[in-house]
Formats: C-alpha cells, sequence, structure tokens
C-alpha cells in the first residue's frame, strides 16, 4: 500500500532578521490546520517553531528554516533548521529542561523537542546544527525512515530538481529527477516525472525509468534515478548525472547510472542490485551536490534520522551555482 509521496518546491527562509520567525511561524500553523490539528496542537506547534527560529536569528551563523508537509506523511508538519555555527559541545546536556548554553542554540532546545511528535539533533562545535522536528496532530511518532531537501539555485523560487518517495510494507522507493538546465522548464520536466513515477511506484525501478524515458520527449528531460529500499537489498536504477551511495559511520560505496539525458538519449538501460548490511544508509543526490563529501569529515552524521542526514549534506555538500535535491533511505528493518 503506498502511504505518501509528492513533490514540492522547498521554501527555504534565511533566519536572520526578526520577520523571519513571523514568517516561519505563519506558514507552520497555516499546515498544522489544513492538517487538522486542533486549536491546542496549533499553538504548540507556533510556540515551538517561534523558539526553534528565534534561536537561529539570535545566535546562529547563517541560519535557514524550512518548515512544510512531511514528504513520506504529509499530514506530519515537518520543521527543519540548519546554520554554520556556533554548534554545541553537549546535545544531551542541551535538551535538559531548563539549560542554557548561555548565547547558542541549545537555549530552549528542550522546549522544542517536548512538544514534538518526533525529532532529531546533529550538532558540532564550529560547524553548526541541523534539526528535524515533526508535529502530529496527537501523539508520538517514529522519525521518518526517507527523507529529501530541495534548494533552488540562487535567488530561484523553483528548482529544476525534485524527488518523490513511496513507502511500502517492507520497501521504500525514491525518485530523484534534475531538469536539464534551471528555471520554470527544468522545474516542468522534474513535475512531469514526478507524475509519471507516482502512476505505478510499485513497479521496477528499471520499469519506472523506461516509462520516464518514453515519457518526457516533449520536455527538455533530465537525470533520473529510481532505488528501491528493502531491509537488506537496494534495486537501482540511473540516467544521467545522478550520484546514488551505499554509505556506513567511515566509507560509502558508488551505484551504477548509465549516461544519457532522460526523454532524449540513452543507452541500455540497466537494473543494479546491491546488498545493504544493518548500518546503511541509501544516499541519492544531483550535481548540485558535490560528489567529494565523506562521512569520515561529517562525524556522527550517518548515524542520525533521514531528515538530519539530508540536511547536513546539503550544507556541507551542496552548491549555491545549482539547484539542489539529496534524498535519503533508512531501510526498515524493523518490519522485515
Amino acid at each position: 500500500m503506498i502511504e505518501a509521496d509528492q513533490v514540492r518546491d522547498d521554501a527555504w527562509i534565511r533566519a536572520e532578521e526578526p520577520s523571519a520567525v513571523g514568517a516561519v511561524r505563519r506558514l507552520a500553523v497555516d499546515l498544522a490546520k489544513t492538517a487538522g490539528f486542533g486549536d491546542e496542537r496549533v499553538g504548540q506547534v507556533a510556540v515551538a517553531v517561534t523558539e526553534a527560529v528565534s534561536n537561529l536569528v539570535k545566535h546562529a551563523v547563517q541560519g535557514v528554516a524550512l518548515v512544510r508537509p512531511c514528504p513520506v506523511a504529509p499530514q506530519v508538519v515537518e520543521l527543519i533548521t540548519l546554520d554554520r555555527g556556533p554548534g554545541m559541545p553537549d546535545v544531551a546536556r542541551a535538551l535538559r529542561d531548563g539549560y542554557s548554553t548561555s548565547g547558542t542554540l541549545g537555549i530552549g532546545l528542550g522546549a522544542i523537542t517536548r512538544m514534538a511528535s518526533s525529532y532529531d539533533v546533529h550538532s558540532l562545535p564550529g560547524r553548526g546544527t541541523l534539526l528535524a522536528v515533526q508535529f502530529a496532530a496527537k501523539g508520538t511518532i517514529e522519525p521518518p525512515p526517507a527523507s529529501g531537501l530541495v534548494r533552488p539555485i540562487g535567488e530561484e523560487v523553483v528548482s529544476g530538481d525534485a524527488f518523490a518517495v513511496s513507502t511500502g510494507e517492507q520497501d521504500i522507493t525514491v525518485l530523484l529527477f534534475d531538469g536539464l538546465g534551471h528555471g520554470p522548464a527544468a522545474a516542468h520536466a522534474s513535475r512531469e516525472a514526478v507524475e509519471l513515477f507516482l502512476e505505478r511506484p510499485a513497479d521496477e525501478p528499471l520499469a519506472i525509468l523506461r516509462r520516464l524515458h518514453d515519457g518526457l520527449a516533449h520536455t527538455r528531460g533530465g537525470a533520473a534515478a529510481v532505488a528501491r529500499v528493502t531491509p537488506a537489498r537496494v534495486s537501482y536504477a540511473g540516467l544521467g548525472n545522478i550520484s546514488g551511495w551505499i554509505t556506513h559511520a567511515d566509507d560509502r560505496q558508488g551505484m551504477v547510472s548509465v549516461p544519457g539525458i532522460t526523454g532524449h538519449q540513452r543507452r541500455r538501460l540497466r537494473q543494479y542490485e546491491y546488498e545493504l548490511d544493518e548500518h546503511a544508509t541509501v544516499v541519492l543526490h544531483s550535481d548540485g551536490l558535490t560528489d567529494r563529501w565523506s562521512p569520515t569529515t561529517m562525524p556522527g552524521l550517518f548515524s542520525r534520522s533521514p531528515a538530519v542526514i539530508a540536511a547536513g549534506l546539503l550544507r556541507d555538500a551542496g552548491s549555491r551555482r545549482d539547484d539542489a535535491c539529496v534524498v535519503i533511505v533508512r531501510p526498515r528493518r524493523d518490519r522485515a
């Protein structure tokens, strides 16, 4: 059964001025009301988001915030923040009620997470803090097993990169598409790709990739990759310049995409199978992220949730000179 999946343009807001607090809060409140949250829960979301973004404005370096429906559960409101400093030396201590780190992002973190349905945080002194918080209408939830982030080039408001996620009982299937070039025409190709993916996301990745290639000839096309992740295996089919990786805490293995442009040029399409061990995480990203990143230079990141890993890679490996998209999948071994 398909649970969720859609494409969207992530609206990142710079947390440099006090006006950012109100902008993010209004978006969060609107999303919570649309998702059917009760008045009390809407108020809790507003308080938590206000606290988180206020901390960025007051204490962070190059802080940005994103609020959106969760990619794998649209009825859940998700807040993601990231910055480039100052970071926290002791996250566990910062999560305790009443603890203040005297001018850093730890202030109020315990209150924020107490109102969350799920959350994750990663911070390194001097490197910055990554925070992902999910709000459901009621109760607690498990951290989402997959996440993706999109950021357009420069000051563009639409991205030529897009992703979609479809979840089953034991598998997660993801699409990452990078429309050729930038701007509205690239975004159109990406949206068409997502629609084709969502027609039959349970098909094999190779069949989905063929459907995309046949269906995108009327667009400018782009690069595409489809991955199906099960508890012990990933099936992968890619065409064009999409990077696919199987990562661990201290190394990574590349997955193979064939050269070409989806919708226009291709060699023989192939599907590859890769084994996953119990510590593996699957990463897909467009060429808006450099492929020179390494888990060894990001201590502790790949033990975190997919949303936090995606935020860390976007911050540390992403380029402002290109649209950027990254998708992270953690195998659902609890359902094996």
